[in-house]
């Protein structure tokens, strides 16, 4: 019976836990026997922790019988990118340097996790230091894509957006850098958001751009990362970028729907040479959208392709800053496409770096005033073309590297740059057969405009309730 839970929704499951017609136990044994069935095909968990998890799961049916129910994840089987903190437990960050690295202490997201009363169930698999958009991982084998093996799940949080849509978990927590939660779960036909940068503490996850990094949720529906939103968000003391803003009601702001919002559509770069069949799939959503009763405006953007190669400059800068010493005595553990990466940061001047931190400011309130004082929400792809076959995209030379990164992170990069809020959505299958994601995007701190748009797309199509077929 518990096995059958697997296709719903993490809120039907939430209420379900809340009066008791199920039990985290079975769910998370149901879980357990899925991440096992899936796992040798997908290579989605490099860690399935079963003790520990029942244990938990013991627990939180023990405290909800008693009438101490947590809120909305108490009881709930999720599974994270390997990149979270916890005391006592083993954290690769995906990189064999980090094969052996066993954490000291939590990182807030695991703390609020345990808060909420959710159930760790393992973690995941992603890119080397978070490092690879196509989701590669040379050390612990590429994570497969559950729509078709043969083709990329996208990265960094590989593993994440796999395991949600195999139904392995019923939520994921992963990382976005460049695009690393948006471009899996447009990939793999999940909802991913990446939040406004400070809207979630980034205390004890693994960095990869101190500047750009944010931490984001992966989930079947979009109510479901409103839920683990609302659970992670809010100030930190020991992330001093965090916000000192109070937390939303993000389900509650899911009841508004889409009526009078108004969407902009840009005129420039975004659109620009995106493959027929996903443009044809966005088409329809972004007419979707305004059947319900949103409101189309055409606008141009600031230049987009200045915006990522400042993005790039500081992502690469940052990156060797924290990798200095082990590029330089370690540079074999590294694999072509990470170390290619790190390297190119010693090249970037000083001065183009603090010169491009100078200009955030400024390039942000140009794009907000260009956009949103016009528009309530940005409608753009997540990737302009289909899912490539992972074939395409391995590399041979840091020629190559730079190739894949263009390719996959040309709609999704500038984002981290400006801090802005982007929602991933499947809205439809390209011609290939595999999932196409549209993106959301606010002003800062717009996720609950955001959540609330997607939610009233999905309650108007079916995308998001499809399940890919995982067979030997």
């Amino acid at each position: 019976m518990s096995a059958g839970w697997l296709d719903r929704p993490l809120a039907e499951v939430a209420q379900a836990l809340r009066t008791r017609a199920v039990s985290s136990v079975e769910l998370t044994r149901a879980c357990l026997a899925r991440a096992q069935a899936v796992n040798p095909l997908l290579n989605c968990f490099l860690d399935i922790e079963t003790q520990s998890a029942l244990a938990d799961a013991v627990e939180a049916d023990a405290e909800i019988a008693n009438g101490r129910w947590r809120g909305p994840l108490h009881g709930v089987p999720l599974a994270h990118k390997d990149m979270f903190y916890r005391r006592g437990r083993r954290c690769t960050g995906g990189a064999l340097i980090r094969r052996d690295f066993v954490a000291r202490f939590d990182s807030t997201v695991a703390e609020r996790l345990a808060a909420a009363g959710a159930v760790w169930l393992g973690s995941l698999n992603m890119s080397e230091f978070a490092a690879n958009p196509a989701g590669h991982n040379e050390h612990y084998g590429h994570c497969r894509n559950p729509w078709n093996r043969d083709c990329i799940t996208g990265g960094s949080s590989s593993g994440s957006a796999a395991a949600v849509a195999a139904r392995a978990c019923f939520g994921a927590v992963g990382s976005d850098t460049g695009g690393s939660v948006r471009l899996p779960a447009a990939l793999c036909g999940v909802v991913g958001l990446k939040p406004t940068y400070g809207l979630i503490s980034r205390y004890g996850a693994l960095p990869r751009s101190w500047s750009l990094d944010t931490i984001g949720p992966l989930a079947r529906t979009v109510e479901d990362c409103a839920l683990i939103t609302a659970a992670l968000a809010g100030r930190d003391v020991r992330d001093p970028t965090t916000a000192v803003l109070p937390v939303p009601d993000y389900r509650a702001a899911l009841a508004h729907g889409v009526g009078g919002l108004r969407i902009a559509v840009p005129r420039n770069f975004f659109f620009d040479d995106v493959d027929a069949s996903v443009r044809a799939r966005l088409d329809a959503a972004l007419q979707t959208l305004l059947d319900l009763g949103a409101q189309r405006v055409d606008v141009d953007v600031p230049d987009q392709s200045r915006l990522f190669t400042i993005s790039d400059a500081v992502g690469k800068s940052e990156a060797a800053a924290m990798h200095a010493r082990w590029i330089r005595e370690r540079p074999q553990d590294y694999s072509l496409f990470v170390r290619s990466r790190m390297e190119a940061g010693f090249h970037v001047p000083a001065t183009t770096y603090l010169q491009a931190l100078a200009l955030r400011g400024r390039l942000l309130a140009q794009f907000v005033d260009s956009v949103f004082a016009r528009a309530d929400i940005l409608f753009a792809p997540v990737v302009a073309c289909e899912v490539p076959a992972l074939a395409q995209t391995e590399v041979g030379s840091p020629a190559d590297v730079q190739r894949v990164i263009l390719r996959l992170t040309r709609c999704t990069r500038t984002l981290n740059f400006l801090g802005l809020p982007g929602l991933s959505v499947p809205c439809g299958f390209s011609d290939n057969a595999m999932p196409v994601g549209m993106q959301l995007i606010g002003r800062p701190f717009a996720e609950a405009t955001l959540l609330r748009a997607a939610h009233a797309y999905q309650r108007r199509t079916d995308w998001h309730l499809r399940a890919p077929a995982i067979a030997a």
